[in-house]
């Protein structure tokens, strides 16, 4: 599976009306705590890979827009009874595959404790390096996921995902991508190929993934 994925900054409140007036629908509204890990037999910042624990719950509406306001929420949604109704995935994300968008080969699954999960990787020599939280709403339109995430020390992007089964779809579904992010009013080409993790170290060029 490879997921095909567009990410630029933007302003959620015109972001929002523009779904709204494309007649998007609106899914939900989570938290996310992303805790990404360094593997013991191979450097994932030289392999353009990543390998990460994130721990996800329903999140309450209305919470304030800045950065401690953001991971007070987080942190408060994750240690309540919602992280215990949420879930927790691991995923597993190759190289790029091309220039022109964030498209990767990925693996992913449930696992039913993050706890014992992460305790696990400790006994295998994975190592944390480094945690990302976020806001993350969630609509769907035109057979697209738009992703707007308020991210802790980054600040505010829109996504738009969706996922192939072969490399040979990439292309199509990039360049449909496009044209979701038109109809949105954002401009494809301030797309940033910086992960969040990258951005949250700081690292690299910000047209350059990290």
């Amino acid at each position: 599976m490879y997921e095909v994925e567009v990410k630029v900054p933007a302003d959620h409140d015109a972001v929002r009306t523009a779904l709204a007036d494309a007649g998007a629908q609106r899914v939900e509204t989570v938290a996310q705590s992303d805790t990404y890990y360094d593997a013991p037999h191979r450097d994932f910042a030289e392999t353009d890979e990543a390998f990460r624990l994130r721990t996800v719950a329903t999140a309450v509406q209305g919470f304030q827009r800045s950065d401690d306001d953001l991971a007070a929420h987080v942190d408060a949604v994750l240690s309540g009874d919602a992280r215990a109704a949420g879930e927790t995935r691991v995923t597993y994300k190759g190289p790029l595959v091309e220039a022109e968008s964030k498209t990767r080969e990925e693996f992913e699954t449930t696992v039913g404790d993050a706890d014992e999960m992460a305790a696990v990787l400790d006994g295998l020599g994975f190592e944390p390096a480094a945690d990302v939280r976020k806001i993350r709403e969630k609509h769907e339109l035109d057979g697209f996921t738009v992703l707007l995430d308020a991210v802790e020390g980054v600040g505010d992007y829109v996504e738009i995902e969706t996922d192939v089964e072969t490399e040979a779809e990439v292309e199509a579904a990039r360049e449909a991508a496009y044209e979701v992010l038109r109809d949105l009013g954002l401009d494809p080409t301030d797309q940033l190929r910086t992960s969040y993790l990258g951005l949250r170290l700081g690292a690299g060029d910000p047209s350059e993934d990290a």
